[in-house]
């Protein structure tokens, strides 16, 4: 008894020993959040040691990872990840939520989407400077994407007053067709680190007006964007003694995303991601006869005819180009050029790019242009590719180098030529400001040549010929979701539907009639008299 006594208090010393060990083992490590520099992310409710799950109320029994800085390779701060029984139990909560909100006229689920615009206004700067710190985007792209993100409310509190049903006429005598939408229930959306706040934006604003709960999965390497968006949206549903769960997070790792694509009670999951992992999600979530909606790879190009501005081409490329360091989905990874505009736009290009060197560094510091890669694994498969470019036949006509001179993960913006348009490394994307230029003798030629890749994302072309521009729209032409004249591949706006097509994932986002995905339709038949006949004509008497 009294050995066991004994046992039993050297136990509770040691598990006192060990918490304020690790007590001042955490205290004495350093942050990023903690310096007066980065005073702006606490405003947004972010600690050294943050909670990545949330269902009305915060909690994580996952483990322990850390937001890293592109720019300077340092530790912002912590985030608790959630566990796959995290994640069940914010599914529970965010289905029980949905009994709630459901009942819920449109028009008024829009007003609590407005009030979810308001409060992103007043947190514009700074949550903008947490994408551009986190994420490594330059600051006006950091602060434009939280703008996305408000200009999808609005556009989904005028939505709220105006989807609609049909009424279909019937061929019977006092029948008649209705068309109806109704919510699908809790869905599930996986977001990538390219994109940290915006893609759940226009997942979450319209999924909200259409009457859905919501289960996120934010990029594991920007758990900050997730958990300073969420309690931003959190502060409205509470304010408005909403249950939480409607919008509920979980910071958590692929076994979370696995649970996520197998589980039958997320009737839609919207992934945004690589096109390897989106192929393995549509298959997991196709076997349970669940809907996904898939945002992948792009490999997009711009074409530009003989009769384009050179001028026009050179500036539209530069940012398509190299802007975002080449993270983003709709940047040009190919710019295919006429033959007899080929050396005039190279140069031009090699000339801006020259020009934009000198504007590299910290993405938060005024006049910057070009920030960093978002991790070392990208930095690596940017070396990677630039060396298979060069072992095919492919000169490097600017750029190709690693930034050893400085911390963080920053490259050149790199131009290759030389390569043929069906090289190996040329039909695969890789997620870096490498962009391939290439000949060819007429539009046809290039139409060709953007179509011969596995994805169909965002395309332009740069001509001012008018019977190039509708063969270029028309049947014949890009087979991308996004095909665009006289302007770059990346920056759409938020009325049209955003996706592509083939290995993209056919996916669609945004405006236009996107929030179709989100619902379910029925036919209603009304008979409204006291006769039942059939269609068709079909007699059974």
């Amino acid at each position: 008894m009294a050995l066991t006594i004994r046992l039993a208090r050297n136990v509770q010393s040691f598990d006192r020993f060990t918490r304020l060990l690790c007590m001042r083992t955490m205290s004495s490590k350093s942050f990023l959040i903690d310096q007066p520099r980065y005073a702006f992310l606490k405003d947004l409710g972010l600690e050294s040691h943050n909670k990545g799950v949330y269902n009305g109320k915060w909690f994580a029994n996952g483990e322990m990872t850390q937001s890293i800085s592109p720019a300077t390779g340092e530790v912002i701060a912590e985030v608790a990840q959630g566990s796959v029984e995290d994640y069940n139990t914010c599914v529970v909560e965010a289905r029980k939520a949905w009994s709630t909100w459901a009942d819920i006229p449109a028009p008024k689920r829009g007003e609590i989407v407005r009030q979810i615009g308001v409060a992103l206004r007043e947190k514009l700067e700074p949550l903008g400077k947490l994408v551009s710190m986190e994420m490594g985007k330059i600051l006006p792209e950091g602060v434009g994407e939280v703008q996305e993100y408000v200009d999808i409310c609005d556009y989904a509190v005028g939505l709220s007053r105006m989807f609609e049903g049909k009424v279909i006429p019937s061929e019977r005598p006092n029948h008649t067709l209705l068309e109806m939408w109704n919510p699908l229930g809790t869905i599930g959306i996986i977001s990538a680190f390219n994109f940290p706040v915006a893609v759940y934006g226009w997942n979450n604003a319209l999924s909200m007006i259409c009457g859905n709960t919501m289960v996120w999965k934010g990029a594991p390497s920007t758990p900050l964007c997730s958990i300073a968006t969420t309690k931003i949206v959190a502060q409205v549903l509470e304010k408005n003694n909403l249950p939480g769960a409607i919008c509920s997070l979980v910071c958590g790792g692929a076994d979370v995303g696995s649970a996520m694509a197998n589980d039958p009670r997320l009737p839609l999951l919207s992934f945004t991601g690589s096109t390897r992992v989106g192929k393995q999600v549509a298959v997991a979530v196709q076997s349970r006869f669940g809907r996904n909606l898939l945002e992948l790879g792009g490999n997009n190009a711009i074409l530009v005819d003989e009769s384009a501005s050179v001028d026009l081409v050179v500036r539209a490329a530069l940012f398509a180009c190299a802007g975002t360091a080449g993270q983003r989905c709709t940047t040009t990874r190919r710019l295919i050029l006429h033959e007899k505009v080929y050396e005039s736009v190279l140069a031009g290009l090699i000339k801006a790019y020259e020009q934009l060197l000198p504007k590299m560094g910290d993405p938060l510091e005024a006049g910057v242009l070009l920030g960093p890669l978002h991790n070392k694994v990208a930095v690596d498969s940017f070396s990677a590719t630039v060396k298979e470019a060069v072992a095919l036949g492919g000169q490097v006509a600017f750029g190709g180098q690693v930034m050893t001179d400085r911390p963080g993960f920053f490259v050149q913006p790199t131009i290759i030529t030389g390569l043929k348009p069906n090289a190996s490394v040329v039909m695969n994307e890789c997620f870096a400001p490498i962009l391939y230029v290439l000949k060819c003798n007429d539009m046809d030629e290039a139409i060709a040549i953007n179509n011969s890749v596995d994805q169909g994302l965002s395309s332009s072309m740069f001509t001012q010929n008018l019977g190039q521009i509708f063969k270029w729209l028309g049947p014949k032409g890009s087979d991308c979701g996004i095909v665009n004249i006289n302007i770059p591949t990346s920056g759409a706006e938020i009325g049209g539907a955003f996706g592509g097509e083939k290995h993209t994932g056919g996916g669609r986002e945004s405006g236009s009639d996107s929030w179709k995905q989100y619902m379910r339709r029925s036919t209603c038949t009304i008979n409204y008299g006291q006769d039942l006949p059939l269609a068709q004509g079909i007699k059974f008497e």
